[in-house]
């Protein structure tokens, strides 16, 4: 596959219910099937698609998506009734279901597409952790040094001149 396709593919996955997904328009776009046939293909086979597989968008989430990407609006020759996604779990089911050969090669696709995505998030995460604790360990020497210029402070502040004043005041 393509690194263009490639691109393509990673640009249809949708954060949705803080999860990846992919809307069933996009998914039959790429299987070169109708939107109507991959829903109907999956709803014959409702069993290999519990909740966490797939699901319906309300109302108000497919709203967002018409505002955010440009999906035609019902009435204008678009959509008539709500889009369904696909997880990554129900995206591999799929092709248990679209038994073609395009099927299975966008699936790998996608597959692979998921892993790097997820592989970038463990990577995010442990930078995330790293710098952390580096704030934490720079918190806490920033912290002694100024405990101990403060004791300095207090062993030096008696021996200078009472009437001197301080730098930095008026």
């Amino acid at each position: 596959m393509t690194q263009l396709k490639e691109k393509t593919i990673e640009g249809m996955i949708y954060m949705i219910r803080e999860q990846k997904v992919m809307l069933d328009s996009d998914l039959a776009q790429l299987y070169e099937v109708e939107t109507r046939v991959l829903n109907r293909n999956a709803q014959r086979n409702i069993k290999r698609f519990p909740a966490d597989f797939m699901f319906q968008l309300t109302h108000s989430e497919s709203e967002a998506l018409i505002s955010q990407f440009g999906i035609s609006k019902k009435g204008r020759g678009g959509r008539r009734k709500l889009p369904y996604v696909f997880t990554e779990n129900g995206v591999a089911m799929l092709s248990s279901v679209l038994n073609s050969e395009k099927a299975i090669l966008i699936n790998i696709s996608i597959m692979r597409i998921f892993t790097r995505l997820r592989s970038f998030l463990m990577l995010e995460k442990d930078l995330s952790n790293r710098v952390t604790k580096l704030e934490e360990g720079t918190i806490q020497v920033f912290k002694i040094v100024f405990e101990r210029l403060d004791k300095i402070e207090e062993i030096v502040e008696p021996k200078l001149p009472k009437n001197r004043r301080k730098v930095g005041l008026k």
